[in-house]
């Protein structure tokens, strides 16, 4: 399993794939809420397992924070810890650049159990984004 921060066009057009599969095509978000105007600003990542690309993410700074955001991974790669490899290369890389900022990301309600077993922890209240439930979680370090 390899996870790289994207530099290549190539690679950002693999990780729009995997995201309009995902989210798209198996979740029914519309194409027009999945892409956003922070899409050249954020920093992308892809998951490829020999060689082949299968998982995607990014992260932005906000007022209030880095946000952690788009973590997809294909269904036939899931259960694989391809999720978590996303996660640990990106927190080492906001870490290292931005020591003293909040950490935070919006989780579907399925994915909240795995971000709090990787430190994270709910705030608020449930809401919904796309017609999907989520909650709010920062990371506790």
């Amino acid at each position: 399993m390899l996870v790289s921060k994207i530099e290549d066009i190539r690679d950002l057009d693999a990780a729009f794939t995997i995201r309009e599969k995902v989210f798209v095509e198996e979740q029914g978000v519309p194409t027009a809420d999945e892409y956003d105007q922070y899409e050249k600003t954020a920093h992308h990542y892809l998951a490829t397992s020999n060689g082949v690309p299968c998982g995607a993410a990014r992260w932005r700074q906000t007022e209030k924070g880095i946000k952690l955001e788009r973590f997809a991974v294909l269904p036939e790669y899931r259960n694989q810890e391809v999720g978590s490899h996303l996660l640990h290369k990106i927190l080492q890389d906001v870490k290292a650049a931005h020591p003293d900022k909040e950490i935070y990301l919006h989780a579907q309600l399925p994915a909240v159990s795995f971000y709090a077993r990787q430190g994270f922890e709910t705030v608020g209240d449930l809401f919904t984004e796309c017609d999907i439930d989520h909650f709010k979680m920062i990371l506790r370090d």
